[in-house]
């Protein structure tokens, strides 16, 4: 089926059960929202509105630093030559602060011809006190960094360029995150916000950088911690300050040495920073600065020497990202296990890819026999073990098809000490799949589950890491994105972190998978995957993706589908509810506080949606689960119990079947018009 065709017929049948769950007055309610938002909506998206910031005015009214109740955060910014239109623009925004906790250290390298920069700095001390200025010899930007925090006194450091621009409330939404922290008793050492790129004004921003929680595996291979950092002083100063050495990448290579401190770091789901994109600055391109790249490979290299973890560090796919190719431990064997029924040219396929395409030569194939009816099947079988050494067919004695207690069964069989979950209806792409799956578990800290790229014949991905909470219970990011991009912020073109991959490709560490009892067998068909991996994460272990490992996915051809047939669909919508009660639904729409000290996740889509459609991000009010919830639960779900014995006339059930068909109108519009991805899509129906 065409990609367009299958993303409309997936949202059609969503808009038919927003048909059946919507209230009228809800819907007009929304419907007008969708119109304001859609047709009317402010460039000034990332902003919080007029009233939020008078009330954070208010509160800090005639207090300072020291009284404000908020801790002191002092931002370090080098000086060169700043034009002055830029100089002044980031002045303003500190100047501008709703709360008074912030100190700005400015060190001034600036050459002879540039004294206008002192004398504007020497203007703005005049309308604030905190700001803390000093003349020094230009020695690069790491040591003009450490100069800097010489004149800080703040319980806290961030970082800033001196051609960008705080958000107004920076120091106030950071200050707040630090004592929700606290209050929390979770580590408050280092923490950072999300941020915006511009060009002219903050008020349009071309687009958004809104990150996940604390991810390792994606810090290794691009800085995506960036702006705002905050750190505590002392820790800085243990450290030594940035290295000289590093300069380039001295941020990037400052926040691994902090990691290594304190283990990780909080996130706060706010824009707080505002980077300028223009000639010759970072944001425009590693292009500007080719060094960048080859500080960046040290800043990483030293960090696997200090850890103790080896590995090369490499350029990656895309110009600023980078990978590490760990040194493997040992010579693990791999049990890779495929159920199969029948179709056994679609196995075939599989098969051959293995043999003939994969480099790791320490693996054995076990296929699961699962209640074939075609003879020709077993004669097949009988010649593959012959012209395949390693692999060795055994059959599940039960009948119907159950995913989980066929894997389980296998597993009975398996030798390895990794476990490999294969579909029958993939093939290989890359001699290196099975190496680099490997490399992301096999080696000191690495993780227990790891997944693949997989990839539509057609060339769109089918599997890029699993989003737990899109579409309702749990969906694959980037689905139907064309094959060779990057994906939002480089996410499906470097390592990840995932709460959850696909059990189409599934590396897993035997003990791991014994540890937790396999799959869940009340888990038939759908969300065993799921549920496996986050079982796996509450053991405190990390689910990794790859895109370097590279396959097929033709998609469950052996099985068939689910969407016509009723008693399928009712065993889906079982699954589904028993994900829910068995790990809560807070959890599978994203347990993640906006400030919490985890591995969990904020994608790409929320990004494309508030930049596109104006959406309100999530704002972190310190309750226990995620603003990510709230969002899902707000637009999702929310409108479904006071809604559901809303419709009592024919009258109420045509007007929600019209507006509900006019909202789609101009969704699919919108959608074939301008390309849009159909989880965004998606999204976008149900926002509104």
């Amino acid at each position: 089926m065409d990609v367009r065709l299958k993303r409309a017929k997936e949202l059609a049948g969503y808009a038919v059960r927003l048909t059946k769950d919507e209230g009228l007055p809800t819907m007009v309610k929304r419907g007008a929202g969708f119109v304001r938002r859609r047709f009317f909506g402010k460039r000034a998206r990332y902003l919080p509105g007029r009233k939020v910031l008078e009330a954070q005015r208010a509160e800090m009214a005639g207090k300072t630093a020291e009284d404000c109740g908020l801790p002191t955060i002092s931002i370090l910014t080098p000086l060169y030559n700043t034009p002055e239109n830029y100089l002044r623009e980031f002045l303003d925004s500190f100047v501008g602060q709703t709360a008074p906790n912030g100190q700005l250290c400015l060190a001034d390298a600036s050459d002879d011809a540039h004294p206008e920069v002192e004398r504007i700095v020497r203007e703005y001390q005049q309308k604030n006190q905190r700001i803390g200025y000093k003349k020094v010899e230009n020695k690069g930007i790491a040591a003009n960094t450490n100069a800097a925090e010489a004149l800080a006194d703040g319980e806290y450091l961030a970082l800033a360029d001196h051609d960008d621009v705080l958000a107004p409330h920076a120091m106030y939404a950071m200050g707040k995150a630090i004592l929700q922290l606290r209050q929390r008793g979770e580590p408050d050492g280092f923490v950072y916000s999300d941020e915006a790129l511009f060009s002219k004004s903050i008020k349009k921003p071309m687009v958004g950088h809104f990150k996940p929680d604390y991810a390792p595996d994606y810090l290794l291979c691009c800085n995506y911690i960036c702006h705002l950092a905050v750190f505590r002083r002392a820790l800085y100063e243990q450290l030594g300050g940035e290295r000289p050495a590093c300069d380039g990448s001295q941020d990037h290579d400052l926040f691994l040495r902090l990691i290594e401190q304190t283990g990780g770091a909080a996130h706060v789901p706010q824009v707080l920073y505002y980077w300028r994109v223009h000639a010759g600055s970072t944001s425009g391109g590693t292009e500007a600065k080719p060094y960048v790249a080859a500080a960046a490979k040290k800043a990483l290299a030293d960090h696997l020497a200090r850890t103790g973890r080896t590995g090369r560090v490499e350029d990656g796919i895309f110009p600023s990202t980078y990978r590490v190719k760990w040194d493997i431990e040992g010579d693990p064997k791999v049990s890779i296990l495929i159920p199969s029924k029948d179709h056994t040219d679609d196995l075939e396929k599989c098969l051959h890819s293995i043999w003939t395409k994969t480099e790791w030569d320490n693996f054995e194939v076990i296929v699961i026999e699962n209640n074939s009816t075609d003879p020709a099947t077993f004669a097949y079988y009988e010649a593959a073990e012959k012209r395949y050494d390693g692999l060795k067919v055994v059959t599940w004695p039960e009948k119907g098809f159950n995913f989980s207690a066929i894997n389980n069964f296998g597993r009975k069989a398996a030798s390895g000490e990794y476990l490999l979950l294969l579909n029958n209806d993939v093939e290989v792409r890359n001699g290196g799949w099975l190496t680099e799956l490997l490399r992301q578990c096999a080696h000191p800290g690495g993780a227990a589950i790891c997944g693949a790229m997989l990839y539509y014949p057609d060339e769109t991905l089918q599997h890029a890491g699993v989003v737990t909470g899109l579409g309702g219970y749990a969906g694959h990011s980037h689905k139907y994105k064309k094959a060779g991009g990057s994906g939002y912020m480089f996410r499906t073109a470097t390592v990840q972190d995932f709460s959850a991959v696909t059990g189409a490709c599934l590396l897993v560490k035997a003990s791991v998978w014994d540890e937790v009892n396999g799959l869940d067998e009340k888990f038939a068909v759908a969300f065993n995957d799921v549920d496996f991996c986050l079982r796996v994460r509450d053991r405190g272990y990390r689910i990794a993706w790859t895109p370097y490992a590279q396959l097929t996915h033709y998609e469950s051809k052996s099985r068939g589908g689910d969407e016509k047939d009723p008693a399928k669909a009712a065993r889906f919508a079982a699954e589904q509810q028993r994900l829910y009660d068995v790990h809560g639904k807070a959890d599978i729409f994203h347990h993640l506080s906006g400030i919490q000290f985890c591995n969990e996740h904020t994608f790409y889509f929320i990004s494309v949606c508030s930049n596109r459609f104006g959406w309100e991000r999530p704002q972190s009010d310190g309750a226990k689960h995620s603003d990510l919830e709230a969002f899902f639960t707000r637009h999702f779900h929310g409108f479904l119990a006071d809604t559901r014995h809303g419709a009592e006339s024919y009258n109420q059930v045509f007007g929600i079947l019209a507006v509900n068909l006019f909202k789609a109108y101009l969704v699919l519009f919108d959608f074939f018009v301008f390309g849009l991805e159909a989880d965004v899509v998606l999204l976008h129906l149900f926002r509104f």
